[in-house]
């Protein structure tokens, strides 16, 4: 039986092709908005009044992003396990709702224990209902071969919506209520995050031919040893950037209008990725694209340090976030170009779980470097370093002889 939306096609070896992909493709796009956008980054925006209200220490404030990359870790290790017992759709709904649970308990309680518990869940639900729906998108985006490479980049605008709704609301929420009301801010993510999982919840989005029904082949790590290095990079420097920048602009005189701006800055950039790095996207290079695009990333994430003006901070935003979100959809670009489909939830797997390790271990470290000399300029700067590395690793990525 085939779920609802989707026409049958002519040619037996081409898979399903929905009625309506980019509208398919944008409702998948929910998942890392609610898991991501404003799972993960909304916390960069409680963070200083958490941090104020709770008594933290940057190291402490860094080890619950850690907690989440963690959850994020664990999640995509049983990410392929989970999508092959239970299917696509499912994983991708319920670790939605495993993220939008998470936020209530952030709301509930000040409890470093309880706030621990909620942000692995995150990670977990976040991780597991990426790989799912990155998998669901590229299957989608292939049904239409002349407009796949665009259609796949319309999935990673999702973080964007999330980081643009939370930075319109949080700053403004915190400004409202006065010091002590991060546990508010929560409420209000909780309560957007439902009114935006509804949509995963009615779309038919259950298109798994193709990928479930084939048994994959065993991944291999050593040919894409160095593309793995490079994206665990990636993780561990861009989180700098997305955890300690708010804080950064509040030190620098900011209020809640520049804060928000900022923040709206970086989500408002992930709606002009499918359109700026499609031909980038489109390229079957190898690593390169990744590598194009991370070099761009980390000059953004090392412009701050070179000024605190509006206009200057303004363009770091603008230049990290269209960035941001196309570093990952190059690393499904690689997966889709170099894998058969039945291998691209393992793949995209693999590739997430390397990312997870580095933004695991990147929060802890950075929060560390910013408390042992007392200025957040020393986290950005290793955050930026390491994007930096991350570019030269990726370089050196050949392409993959695919199994047809």
């Amino acid at each position: 039986m085939r779920s609802a939306g989707v026409l049958p096609l002519h040619a037996p070896n081409r898979p399903p092709q929905p009625a309506h992909p980019a509208r398919l493709i944008l409702i998948l796009s929910l998942t890392p908005t609610v898991g991501l956008g404003i799972g993960r980054f909304a916390y960069s925006l409680v963070l200083p009044d958490m941090r104020d209200a709770l008594g933290w220490s940057y190291s402490a404030a860094g080890f619950l992003n850690t907690i989440n990359a963690a959850g994020y870790l664990a999640g995509a290790l049983v990410a392929s396990r989970i999508i092959k017992r239970f299917g696509l759709a499912a994983t991708v709904r319920w670790g939605t709702l495993a993220c939008v649970l998470s936020l209530a308990l952030c709301a509930l309680s000040g409890n470093f224990v309880v706030l621990n518990f909620a942000r692995l869940l995150v990670g977990i639900g976040a991780a597991v209902a990426f790989v799912g729906g990155a998998s669901l998108a590229a299957t989608i985006a292939q049904s239409r071969p002349e407009r796949a490479d665009f259609l796949l980049s319309l999935f990673y605008a999702g973080p964007g919506l999330g980081i643009l709704s939370s930075g319109l609301i949080a700053p403004f929420v915190l400004q409202a209520f006065g010091p002590g009301s991060w546990w508010i801010v929560w409420w209000a993510m909780t309560l957007l995050s439902i009114v935006l999982t509804l949509p995963l919840l009615l779309a038919p989005i259950g298109i798994d031919a193709g990928i479930i029904g084939t048994a994959p082949a065993k991944f291999t790590i050593r040919p894409v040893l160095i593309y793995l290095i490079g994206y665990f990079l990636f993780g561990a420097g861009y989180i700098a950037y997305m955890t300690f920048m708010i804080a950064y602009v509040r030190d620098a005189g900011g209020g809640a209008s520049a804060q928000s701006a900022f923040w709206c800055l970086i989500g408002l950039s992930a709606f002009v990725t499918p359109w700026l790095w499609r031909r980038v996207l489109s390229r079957h290079n190898g690593g390169l694209s990744t590598t194009m695009i991370l070099a761009v990333n980390a000059i953004g994430a090392a412009l701050p340090l070179l000024g605190h003006s509006p206009a200057w901070l303004a363009t770091s935003a603008l230049v990290f976030g269209v960035s941001f979100f196309a570093v990952v959809g190059s690393t499904t670009a690689f997966v889709r170009f170099n894998y058969p489909p039945a291998d691209w939830p393992v793949a995209i797997a693999a590739m997430t779980i390397a990312f997870g390790i580095g933004q695991t271990v990147g929060p802890t470290i950075t929060g560390a470097i910013t408390d042992a000399f007392g200025s957040l300029s020393y986290a950005l700067d290793a955050g930026a370093v390491m994007l930096a590395l991350g570019a030269v690793a990726t370089a050196f990525q050949k392409r993959l002889a695919r199994a047809s």
